[in-house]
């Protein structure tokens, strides 16, 4: 089969697109699926940068989300059969488990989701680790309520997008910080209030929206100086989410202690990483839940770009940019 293999750590010429073996059922409660779409993520970027997880063991296929035809099930398998159409979040950080730059791999049945009939092949492949990342932020870590007020950074981009329309499912209340070209974009998917971080203070913006109290909850997708500014946008007692590693700002961190803030870090990858099966489950049910959504029409996914395989350096180009709308997709034909 033809595969997208990270032959060291470095720029986008690491990655070889070569022959591979297709890949045998190694465990009875294992599927094969026939990959058709896989998404582009920063993390794909961040391992291709280090070289993955391991990068004293490669080369290595990454591509954490993947859609598909399941093309053979193991002894032990329940949940599918040769056909059903799947998607899901697996592999792709440089681990035992294959990531899904290629046409064919394998994953454990209990991690992967029936795909809504409604979703094209690169729409659920561009779904799943955004979507994740989203709902452990502000459903598990955040534990957002109806009427809370939440400011979502970049609200256009790949998990900010889906975070809209998330928090607008729970009832919230939702500003977001947009370029003015996205903020039509962001209304649509359900965001009251949008702020133009090109042009004005966003912590200025949220306490004028919130009447001076600052955001219930903050969920930071950019990092850096955003995560520092965010913390004086963030109500007393409120949260502060981020899915990057803060900057040590000893002022910023004193002003978080003063007004007795919650800051909390989200990585989805961590069930993968330490090997936990059972928040692996509860991860494909956060899944499961968004085809629910999709279902009864209260998420849609955009998709910016859909480039063939062979384009995989570009995507990684393109990603790397961080002006994204919505997500960027391989289509594996």
């Amino acid at each position: 089969m033809k595969a997208v293999l990270l032959t060291a750590a470095g720029d986008t010429e690491v990655l070889k697109i070569t022959e591979v073996d297709i890949p045998e059922l190694s465990n009875p409660e294992f599927i094969r699926v026939r990959l058709h779409a896989a998404g582009i993520n920063p993390v794909d970027a961040k391992m291709r940068e280090r070289g993955g997880i391991a990068p004293d063991n490669l080369p290595k296929i990454l591509g954490c989300d993947g859609a598909g035809v399941v093309d053979a099930v193991g002894d032990a398998v329940t949940r599918f059969k040769v056909g059903d159409e799947v998607y899901f979040f697996n592999g792709g950080i440089g681990t035992q488990e294959q990531g899904n730059y290629a046409e064919y791999t394998t994953i454990h049945q209990d991690y992967a989701a029936l795909k809504p009939k409604s979703l094209s092949m690169a729409e659920a492949a561009a779904l799943p680790l955004a979507w994740i990342t989203a709902w452990e932020s502000l459903v598990d870590r955040a534990n957002l309520q109806a009427n809370q007020t939440v400011l979502i950074h970049a609200g256009a981009g790949g998990v900010g997008h889906l975070a809209i329309q998330l928090a607008k499912s729970l009832g919230a209340r939702i500003a977001t910080t947009v370029s003015k070209e996205k903020a039509e974009f962001a209304q649509s998917l359900g965001a009251d209030y949008c702020i133009d971080y090109t042009q004005t203070d966003f912590v200025q913006a949220t306490l004028d929206w919130t009447k001076g109290a600052g955001a219930d909850v903050v969920f930071d997708t950019v990092g850096g100086n955003i995560f520092c500014r965010s913390i004086s946008a963030t109500k007393i007692y409120g949260k502060v989410v981020t899915i990057l590693e803060p900057p040590c700002d000893s002022n910023a961190i004193k002003t978080a202690k003063f007004r007795n803030l919650n800051l909390i870090y989200e990585l989805m990858l961590t069930p993968m990483l330490q090997g936990i099966h059972e928040a692996r489950i509860a991860q494909r049910k956060m899944v499961e839940e968004a085809s629910r959504l999709i279902g009864e029409g209260k998420l849609q996914v955009k998709v910016s770009q859909v480039l063939p395989l062979a384009q995989v350096a570009e995507a990684h180009r393109l990603i790397e940019t961080g002006q994204t709308t919505g997500k960027i997709v391989l289509s594996i034909e």
